[in-house]
């Protein structure tokens, strides 16, 4: 609310969850409360993790390396999705890319798998981990990650969920 008026929302919030192993910590949840979309990357780890991330937004989702089983088989391995005037590209792990994202129009490649955040602009193209939501692995953040779309802008920002972590 700005001057007592409901102020209208513009662009599109998306959280982005990667490798959380079956463990949705509260500080991710809490991360991803408001998104309108939450993308998940992979090494979901348990069905369960997906029906609570629905409980917030919808979820586009991909499967990882680590997420085996029947209820995995119907995660597809890659999804490309348009948001608004975006198109973003989904996979677990980014060595896996076998398209030009450039030649193919895509403004965004998401991944996991390494557990490492990162940000990258290659070529005009954004690369977004959002790091693992997870189970800590060495000595790596507990982070998710946010992206905000509006027409063809987009902005991302790894969001550490344990303090300096």
């Amino acid at each position: 609310m700005v001057n007592g008026k409901q102020q209208r929302k513009i662009g599109t919030q998306i959280g982005v969850i990667s490798d959380t192993h079956g463990l949705l910590r509260p500080e991710a949840i809490e991360a991803l409360m408001g998104s309108d979309l939450i993308l998940h990357a992979g090494d979901i780890g348990k069905p369960e993790i997906l029906e609570e991330l629905r409980t917030i937004a919808p979820v586009v989702a991909v499967r990882g390396n680590n997420d085996t089983g029947a209820w995995a088989q119907t995660i597809p391995e890659i999804e490309t999705i348009a948001i608004e005037n975006v198109s973003i590209h989904l996979l677990h792990t980014v060595k896996d890319l076998k398209v030009d994202p450039k030649t193919a129009s895509i403004q965004v490649v998401i991944s996991g798998h390494s557990h490492k955040p990162s940000i990258e602009e290659r070529e005009g193209v954004l690369f977004l981990n959002p790091g693992s939501a997870g189970p800590r692995r060495f000595k790596l953040p507990i982070s998710v990650a946010s992206l905000y779309v509006k027409d063809n802008m987009v902005q991302a920002k790894v969001v550490n969920l344990l303090g300096n972590n």
